[in-house]
């Protein structure tokens, strides 16, 4: 179940590593989507917005776990490539350390800070009761958060995506059968949808813990090796660091953005809420395919194979621009079918903004594919800076035109929606310029 991508066809072995995660992610992204339609169905516009509000604020809070252990994931491979056990075992010890102390650190940050939420995100007085009353039960699911990611990052650093997948298939499964009983049997309103969410994820967190700590075969062989030293926690700390930074920087970019949206009302706020969820599922396989990407990059530059990088590299960019448009077509076609899924019958004002979003956003899914493959490459090559070069520049434009073409009054919200692709672009730009400029530097092996 343990896949050496340094071996066999390039893509056959990318494809086949990236296919569990896609179908991982795919689920995850339909137990958050359970929360967003049964509420939306059930509890109505102002409780669909305080959800959707909540899922960003908790997809930024999330995104600096998720970030130190994809940066952790990466050191992992490129040991795994050089088949370094001992360097290995040190770096998988220094990463737990180090992502479990600030996983504890912002869990109880979050929790300081619940009250002020509301003026930073500017969250219309009629839905923040119903938004406080989610946070404070979701918030509980952070610690699992960084479980399940951790161990998850570990187990596909060393080419096994499919029990991730099983484990978060199980926890989907169970969140969206909790969600139905909690709402609509014992009618526990928002907290239950945010109860049902928080016992799946403490499911996938333990079970794949116990799993790879008690049966992985990699993880039995570090034992003895998993020894705590503080220059292996300075050597995750300059990968996962970075790799934090570039992904809260981008969703604290979307946080500022929500709280734009905000501004204008319920409407406008159930509207991004459904939508984005769409929005996300849409482009979550090729986000994937890039996480997969850069852990086949990742242990061919631990085993020096520059060659099977390049050609890889050539099939990737392929594969996510044919996979984004194909999408594209999906998304602009069932637009309004799709929205209506989150709604309530007669709820018309809703579904024609998520529709304009839709339409928007779904015509540019290649250049997040492409983005998101830039990501990956430079996170395995040991260049995660670049990766937060192209964060900034993505997350900057599109907050920076948002704030400016939503003022001007024959703009509005429209002006918010198209300074996301244009970011995506301008991203896209700079990365593949500073490729083709430093290629050959990149390519050093300093591990």
């Amino acid at each position: 179940m343990d896949r050496d991508l340094t071996k066999g066809t390039v893509m056959g072995s990318m494809l086949r590593f990236a296919l569990p995660m896609i179908a991982g992610d795919l689920l995850q992204q339909c137990y958050n989507i359970a929360d967003t339609l049964i509420v939306g169905k059930y509890l109505g516009q102002n409780a669909l917005a305080a959800v959707g509000s909540s899922f960003t604020l908790m997809a930024f809070l999330t995104s600096i776990l998720l970030g130190l252990c994809m940066g952790s994931g990466a050191v992992f491979s490129i040991r795994y490539g050089q088949k370094d056990g001992e360097a290995l075992g040190e770096s998988v010890c220094a990463s737990f350390a180090l992502v479990g102390a600030l996983t504890v650190t912002l869990n109880l940050a979050a929790f300081a800070a619940l009250d002020g939420i509301r003026v930073f995100l500017r969250v219309p007085e009629e839905v923040w009761p119903l938004m406080r009353e989610y946070l404070a039960v979701i918030f509980w699911g952070i610690v699992a958060t960084f479980l399940y990611n951790y161990f998850a990052s570990f187990l596909r650093s060393v080419g096994n995506s499919v029990i991730p997948l099983v484990f978060l298939g199980v926890s989907a499964a169970m969140n969206i059968a909790l969600d139905l009983w909690f709402v609509l049997g014992l009618k526990r309103g928002v907290a239950g949808a945010a109860e049902a969410t928080v016992i799946a994820q403490y499911l996938s967190g333990l079970g794949i813990a116990a799993y790879t700590m008690l049966w992985a075969k990699p993880w039995r062989g570090l034992r003895g090796r998993l020894k705590l030293h503080w220059h292996r926690v300075r050597e995750i700390g300059g990968f996962s660091v970075l790799t934090c930074v570039q992904q809260s920087v981008m969703n604290l970019g979307i946080l500022m953005v929500q709280g734009l949206v905000n501004s204008f009302g319920p409407t406008v706020m159930a509207a991004f809420a459904a939508a984005v969820k769409i929005d996300a599922f849409a482009y979550m396989p090729v986000q994937d395919f890039g996480n997969a990407f850069s852990t086949f990059i990742a242990q061919n530059y631990g085993a020096r194979e520059k060659e099977r990088i390049e050609k890889g590299l050539k099939g990737a960019v392929v594969t996510a621009i044919g996979f984004s448009m194909a999408v594209s077509v999906l998304v602009w076609v069932f637009a309004g079918p799709l929205m209506g899924l989150f709604t309530e019958p007669g709820e018309r004002a809703i579904v024609v903004e998520g529709v304009r979003y839709l339409r928007i956003e779904g015509g540019f899914y290649a250049g997040i594919g492409c983005l998101f493959l830039l990501y990956g490459l430079y996170r395995a090559l040991g260049k995660p800076g670049m990766s937060v070069v192209l964060t900034v520049a993505s997350l900057g434009t599109r907050v920076l035109l948002a704030y400016l073409l939503s003022a001007v009054p024959t703009i509005g919200v429209v002006g918010i929606w198209w300074s996301v692709p244009i970011g995506w672009l301008l991203a896209d730009g700079i990365g593949a310029a500073y490729y083709f400029l430093r290629r050959d530097r990149l390519f050093t092996w300093k591990l």
